[in-house]
């Protein structure tokens, strides 16, 4: 398989309405068939609203990237540091809170590069490591990650409306 010639752009302020769009839309690829919709059209309508990915958005050690490539945003990634992290606050770790390739660009080798792209940052940040947490229940993404050096650490809880459900937390030396 050929490697597509991919790009990475910080999203600003102006990137808001095009973020919300591409973040409901591969999250519902990723997990609305796997989950109730009542609490699934909860979750959505919060964690994914204009206000909330604003309010992310602005947050000043969160930061969002497009993943560009022949001219068209193929997904994102989001990267937390300090107090903007979801759990530990190391100063020497990073969080990525979110990736996600859009459905019809999975399978091409983009995760690879976008994990490249995340270790690259967090080495040029000063990071010993970068964390994640992903769903228990998604084999294909934890095989993923596992293929990469990460390891899992632990696992914490993660709400999809009132669904209680368990990510496990993972985590890769850089």
């Amino acid at each position: 398989m050929d490697k597509m010639d991919i790009e990475f752009r910080k999203c600003t302020r102006d990137d808001l309405t095009y973020l919300v769009q591409i973040s409901k839309s591969t999250f519902c690829e990723a997990f609305e068939a796997d989950n109730d919709p009542e609490d699934f059209n909860a979750y959505m309508d919060s964690a994914f609203s204009t206000t909330q990915l604003q309010k992310e958005l602005s947050q000043e050690h969160t930061t969002f990237y497009f993943v560009i490539g022949k001219g068209q945003v193929l997904g994102y990634f989001k990267l937390n540091e300090f107090d903007a992290q979801s759990e530990f606050h190391e100063v020497i770790g990073i969080e990525l809170e979110r990736v996600y390739i859009t459905s019809g660009n999975q399978g091409k080798g983009i995760g690879r590069q976008v994990l490249n792209q995340i270790f690259e940052i967090a080495k040029t940040r000063k990071k010993h490591y970068v964390w994640l947490g992903v769903w228990q229940r998604n084999p294909r993404a934890i095989k993923f990650y596992e293929a990469y050096g990460f390891q899992k650490i632990g696992t914490h809880p993660y709400f999809i409306g009132n669904d209680k459900q368990t990510d496990w937390l993972m985590r890769k030396e850089v």
